[in-house]
């Protein structure tokens, strides 16, 4: 049976693009190469799923660099020891010549390396994951600092708002019926007059 081989390329977000290592495929000759547009905290990519589904012992996987795989620690390091050891697929990462699973020269002392090797930079692209997610927190925090909404737009008061707030204050009105009457969703009249409570509270 003829062994196969197999490229994987991944970027986060779908304005991002592949080049890169489509092109660090191009001179490999490859059968064939499995993308993906999605985040790299889990394995539920489509892209990855077809190429699992067609790996066999024997096949070699191609990728560019570790966190290309993913990007969370111990999903990464159970990913490759299925497919390694499990399955009998090599994995070289092309950027990472230590992790080249079909070189097998140095025995044990090679395989212990690589297995040292591979947990460091996996524990490298679950801290950067870590990092991207506290500068997006920090990012939206300081945008709210600032006063800035952020989300969907806010739906403007219609003009006839004060009158039905003040038939629904008199019980003239359900919170149902004010809502409807104003062609909004009931949340969205109760969070208009969690905002006039508010506001009154720091006038005063």
């Amino acid at each position: 049976m003829d062994h196969r081989s197999f490229g994987y390329a991944r970027v986060s977000s779908a304005d991002q693009n592949l080049d890169r290592q489509l092109d660090a495929f191009a001179e490999l000759g490859l059968d064939a190469v499995y993308e993906d547009k999605a985040s790299g905290k889990d394995f539920d990519r489509p892209g990855w799923r077809r190429l699992k589904r067609r790996l066999r012992a024997g096949d070699v996987l191609y990728v560019l660099s570790i966190d290309r795989i993913g990007r969370n620690y111990d999903e990464i390091i159970a990913e490759w020891r299925e497919l390694t050891r499990d399955r009998g697929v090599d994995i070289v990462v092309l950027d990472m010549p230590l992790l080249d699973t079909r070189s097998d020269a140095e025995g044990v002392t090679g395989a212990f390396i690589s297995d040292i090797v591979l947990q460091l930079l996996a524990y490298v692209a679950h801290l950067e994951r870590e990092k991207i997610r506290e500068r997006q927190a920090q990012g939206i925090a300081a945008a709210r600092a600032r006063g800035k909404h952020l989300g969907r737009p806010r739906i403007a008061r219609p003009d006839c708002y004060e009158a039905v707030r003040e038939e629904f204050l008199r019980g003239d009105l359900t919170r149902r019926q004010a809502a409807r009457r104003l062609q909004v969703s009931v949340s969205t009249f109760d969070r208009w007059r969690a905002e006039d409570g508010a506001c009154a509270q720091t006038a005063g």
